[in-house]
């Protein structure tokens, strides 16, 4: 299992620095995920260790929440205060994002809608 580990935290280091010293606007996690994804694609295969690991972590992921709900309860009475922008914001992006995913999927669909 630690070897597991140490070969995610391997790719998690190599996005931060990709991120530092390349690509300065994506961050490093998310870099190393895609570089953990392509060496998976060009091995064809899931070493044990990394699937040992990936298998545990999702297993907890519900822990990965706690420091969100942490902060929300520091941050209360701010997101009291905020209440009404924050849920404009909020409403806006849900919209905002589902008419952008209808475009795209009526862009790059089969042909629209024909009825048979």
């Amino acid at each position: 299992m630690i070897a597991g580990f140490v070969q995610i935290l391997l790719f998690q280091g190599l996005g931060e620095l990709a991120a530092h010293f390349l690509l300065p606007l994506i961050p490093g996690p998310v870099i190393g995920l895609v570089l953990l994804l392509a060496w998976l694609i060009f091995r064809k295969s899931v070493p044990p260790t990394i699937d040992l690991v990936a298998s545990a972590l999702t297993q907890h992921l519900g822990l990965l929440f706690v420091p969100a709900a942490v902060g929300v309860v520091v941050f209360w009475p701010h997101l009291r205060a905020n209440a009404l922008a924050i849920a404009t914001a909020l409403i806006v992006s849900v919209v905002l994002t589902i008419a952008v995913s209808a475009l795209v999927l009526k862009a790059f669909g089969k042909g629209g809608s024909r009825e048979t």
